[in-house]
């Protein structure tokens, strides 16, 4: 019911990070909401994340794939980016196939799972070191995928 700019002002100088107005649309603050989660990035999180095969670095939204000569850079679409950085922020924890899809596509997706499917691919002919058998970025049929930083075969090498 507090909708003048006072208001506003005394709930953003109080520490509030955003304020919405009634009447409000679900799409609105949804919208909100994302915006938030795409502010709020934990502190102890590193922005770089390295592999054997490549670096993400989360501050610059860039990638580096490590070659026999040096190191080159791999251009990821928007969408592709959204899809990765969703996974390397929840490095070894599954994340569910719709929870990726409304993150990155938008609360009104959940069910094309043929749009995850397309760009993972895409994902890991451009990071995977053998596309085929990903070592990285996995499958768990079903559920989701998994974005795992160290391969535990990496470790038998």
């Amino acid at each position: 019911a507090r909708d003048t700019e006072f208001d506003k002002i005394a709930a953003l100088d109080a520490g509030a990070d955003d304020y919405v107005s009634k009447p409000f649309g679900m799409g609105e603050l949804l919208a909100r909401l994302r915006a938030a989660l795409r502010r709020s990035t934990p502190s102890d999180e590193s922005p770089i994340v390295s592999t054997p095969d490549f670096v993400i670095d989360l501050r610059t939204r860039s990638v580096t794939k490590v070659v026999e000569v040096g190191s080159e850079d791999i251009k990821l679409t928007p969408t592709e980016w959204g899809v990765v950085e969703v996974l390397v922020r929840n490095a070894g924890r599954l994340v569910a196939g719709r929870e990726i899809l409304q993150t990155v596509w938008g609360p009104q997706y959940g069910d094309e799972t043929n749009y995850l499917r397309v760009h993972m691919t895409h994902i890991r002919r451009k990071l995977e070191p053998e596309p085929a058998v990903p070592r990285y970025f996995l499958t768990e049929t079903g559920m989701g995928y998994r974005f795992v930083p160290a391969s535990t075969d990496e470790s038998a090498r």
